[in-house]
C-alpha cells in the first residue's frame, strides 16, 4: 500500500523532442490540458442533465444522479485524457491494488474520523441530539456530496493537481498549493469565511494530500472524502461545508463558532482541525521515515 524512495507516477520520456517536453509533458501543460477538457465537459454534462430533467425539479434520485454525474464524468474524462493519451500509461493510482477494497478502507477511515470529531464535540457539550428523523432524504446527499464530491474532487485535487504539481515542484509545494486551492474552492459556499476556508485547506487539503502521497491510491482518498461528507450531513445532521443537511439525527451545536463550526458546519471547528492535523502529522512522519518526499524535478 505504501511507497518509498521518491516515487513519481510519470516522468518525461528521455527521447521526447523539445516541443513535446514543453507543450505536452511539462506539469503546467498537463494541468492546462486537464482544465481545457474539464470545463467544456462540465458545460456538456450540465446541458444533458437539464435536458433529462435531472435537476432541482426532479426526484431525489434524479437530482442525486444528475449531481453525481456532473461532478464525476467531466473530471474523470479529463483525467483519462491526461493519463492515457498524454502520459500514455495505465492510471494505476485509480485501478491498482484492489481499488474497491481500498475505497472501503477509506470509507471506514472517514466514518471513524468524523465520528471522532462529533464525539469530542459531544463530550465538550457542543453537539446535541434533539431527535431522530427516519424520513431524511439520504439518496441525494449520498450521490451528490458523498460519491460525487468524493470521486470528482479527489480526481481534480489529488489525482491531477497534487500529483502533477508534485512531479514538477516536489511534495512540499504540492501539499501547499493543493491545500490552498482546495480551501479556496470552498470559499463561495454558504456561510464561508476566511477561517472556514483556512480550516478546509488545513484539515482536508493537507490530510488528503498526505494520504495520497503515502498510498498512491485515489480510491482511499475518495472513500474517506465521501464518508466524511455523508456522515457529517446525513448521519449527524451537520451542514456539509455550509450546505444545509437533512440528517437522520436532528442536531444542534452550541458555543462559539471557532469551537462549534458555526453555520458552516463542524469542518470549521478547531476540533476537526486538531484531529485532522494529528492524522496529517502521523502521515508526514511516515513519509519522512520512508524517505518518500519527492524533491523538485531540478533536484532529481
Amino acid at each position: 500500500m505504501f511507497t518509498s524512495d521518491h516515487v513519481v507516477t510519470f516522468a518525461t520520456p528521455a527521447t521526447a523532442p523539445s516541443w513535446q517536453r514543453w507543450l505536452l509533458f511539462a506539469p503546467l501543460a498537463r494541468l492546462l490540458i486537464f482544465v481545457a477538457v474539464f470545463i467544456p465537459g462540465v458545460k456538456l454534462v450540465t446541458l444533458a442533465m437539464h435536458a433529462l430533467g435531472w435537476t432541482h425539479g426532479g426526484t431525489p434520485l434524479q437530482v442525486g444522479l444528475g449531481q453525481m454525474i456532473g461532478r464525476i464524468v467531466p473530471a474523470l474524462t479529463a483525467y483519462l485524457v491526461v493519463t492515457c493519451l498524454i502520459e500514455r500509461r495505465r492510471p494505476t493510482e485509480l485501478l491498482s491494488g484492489n481499488p474497491l477494497l481500498r475505497a472501503l478502507a477509506g470509507i471506514a477511515i472517514g466514518a471513524l474520523l468524523f465520528s471522532a470529531v462529533v464525539g469530542v464535540l459531544w463530550l465538550l457539550g457542543v453537539y446535541h441530539v434533539n431527535g431522530f428523523n427516519p424520513h431524511a432524504n439520504w439518496v441525494t446527499p449520498l450521490l451528490m456530496v458523498g460519491v460525487g464530491a468524493g470521486v470528482g474532487e479527489e480526481i481534480m485535487f489529488r489525482g491531477a493537481l497534487f500529483r502533477i504539481t508534485e512531479e514538477g515542484l516536489g511534495t512540499w509545494s504540492a501539499l501547499l498549493i493543493s491545500a490552498l486551492l482546495f480551501g479556496f474552492a470552498h470559499a463561495a459556499n454558504p456561510g464561508a469565511t476566511v477561517w472556514s476556508s483556512t480550516a478546509i485547506a488545513v484539515e482536508a487539503g493537507l490530510l488528503f494530500g498526505l494520504i495520497y502521497h503515502v498510498t498512491r491510491s485515489l480510491p482511499i482518498c475518495m472513500g474517506l472524502h465521501a464518508a466524511w461528507n455523508f456522515c457529517q450531513g446525513t448521519v449527524y445532521g451537520i451542514p456539509v461545508s455550509g450546505l444545509e443537511a437533512d440528517g437522520w439525527l436532528v442536531s444542534t451545536r452550541t458555543g462559539p463558532a471557532w469551537l462549534s463550526g458555526g453555520v458552516f458546519g463542524a469542518e470549521a471547528s478547531v476540533v476537526a482541525m486538531g484531529l485532522c492535523l494529528l492524522c496529517s502529522a502521523g502521515l508526514l512522519a511516515l513519509a519522512l521515515r520512508r524517505h518518500s518526499l519527492v524533491p523538485p524535478s531540478w533536484r532529481r
